[in-house]
Parts: C-alpha cells; sequence; structure tokens
C-alpha cells in the first residue's frame, strides 16, 4: 500500500520517511551527532560581570542548566564596584558549547561582560575540612604542609581551612583522608586573567565609585 493509499495525501508513509538523527535537549532542540561529535570536551573558566539585581544569580544557573550544560563549580562576589558582582563558572564542555554559554549570558539584562578566562588564568579556591581528632599533632603537620589553617579544634574533631589551586586541593583532601574526612565543603575556583589582560573579554576594570563597562576603544 503506498503513501497516498494509506494516507489520502501524496508522499510516503511515515515508516518510510527520513528521520533525523541526534538527541534532543531538555528544550527540544535536536543536537547535530556529527558537530557533536568533532569537539572534544575541554575545561574553561567563564568570567562574568553582572549588576546586583534580585534573582540574577538564579537566571544564570537556570539558563545553564536548562541548557545541559555541565558546570564543574560556580562562583559570585563583590567587585571594585559597588552594585556589581563576578561570577566565575568551571565547565566541561565542547567548544561550541562554550561559545553558546558565552552567548546566551550575554543577552541577560544584568550581564554587562562575559567571556572566557584568557591563557593561564590565577586561580584558586577555599576549602573547609572536618576530621577525626585523634592524632592532632599529624593533623596540624599535615595542614601546615599545605599552608592551611586550624579553625577548630577539639578531643574529637578538628576543622582545617585551605586555599590554592584545584591540584594543591586535591593532593590536600587526599593527605587528610588517613585521618578520617567528615566533612567537607568546597568553594568552587575563582580566577582573574594574568598581568593586565581584562578577566573578561572587553572589560575595563573599574575603581570604587566608577562604573565598571566593556572597553568600547
Amino acid at each position: 500500500m503506498s503513501g497516498e493509499d494509506a494516507a489520502g495525501m501524496p508522499g510516503p508513509a511515515p515508516d518510510e520517511r527520513p528521520q533525523p538523527e541526534g538527541r534532543r535537549n531538555l528544550e527540544g532542540h535536536r543536537i547535530d551527532p556529527v558537530v557533536e561529535a568533532e569537539h572534544d570536551s575541554r575545561r574553561a573558566v567563564i568570567s562574568a560581570l553582572v549588576e546586583d539585581e534580585p534573582g540574577v544569580l538564579a537566571r544564570v544557573s537556570g539558563l545553564v542548566s536548562r541548557r545541559q550544560f555541565n558546570i564543574e563549580s560556580l562562583t559570585v562576589g563583590p567587585t571594585t564596584v559597588e552594585g556589581h558582582s563576578r561570577i566565575t563558572m568551571v565547565v566541561e564542555e565542547t567548544d561550541p558549547g562554550i561559545d553558546q554559554i558565552e552567548k546566551q549570558m550575554a543577552k541577560l539584562k544584568p550581564v554587562i561582560s562575559v567571556g572566557e578566562v584568557s591563557g593561564s588564568a590565577v586561580t584558586s579556591e577555599l576549602v573547609l575540612l572536618k576530621v577525626h581528632g585523634e592524632e592532632p599533632d599529624k593533623v596540624h603537620a599535615v595542614a601546615e604542609m599545605y599552608d592551611g589553617q586550624t579553625l577548630d579544634a577539639g578531643p574529637e574533631t578538628i576543622t582545617v581551612q585551605l586555599t590554592g589551586d584545584e591540584s594543591k586541593i586535591d593532593d590536600a583532601i587526599d593527605a587528610f583522608d588517613q585521618f578520617g574526612i567528615i566533612e567537607i565543603a568546597r568553594t568552587g575556583q575563582t580566577a582573574l586573567a594574568r598581568g593586565n589582560i581584562p578577566t573578561a573579554p572587553g572589560e575595563k576594570p573599574g575603581t570604587a565609585g566608577e562604573p565598571t563597562t566593556p572597553n568600547t576603544d
């Protein structure tokens, strides 16, 4: 039976029509499998200057999560300009995915400037680590080895603060594991570009009382 006889309309039957390939994201958009396969994922640090508005962080994180981008960490904090904040995201994505994150974030009204931090960024994070306190001398020795600071010490637990890049933090956590880690809290990485390179593309760093705006020179 032809498609015309079966449906009363010209053309092939539904099961004879070409079927599109590729998975769909949560919004129903189909992802080209060829394009997706041509790019390997890599880690990128994205920095965005934003105006302090209610819900701006929720809007940014919601936008990224809706599109199924892989976020490893997200931090936010004030800048030198009152009313402005810097959002730092570490993502594991393909180059097209990173480009889409930047383009979609740039469309949000509170975003002043956004882009991948170029070159070898200066990165750091803060970690609070609580371990069993049966061996305080050894715990303090390991803390000193990684430039840590003891914030709380008792007969049962010891809490240590660590700062540094991801490699240093991971090594420190491995070293503290011998004491039995009870709890851990990590802020996630924050970053600035090295030297006089703007952290966000086009960013013209401001000082107190001056606006931070994209550099249009």
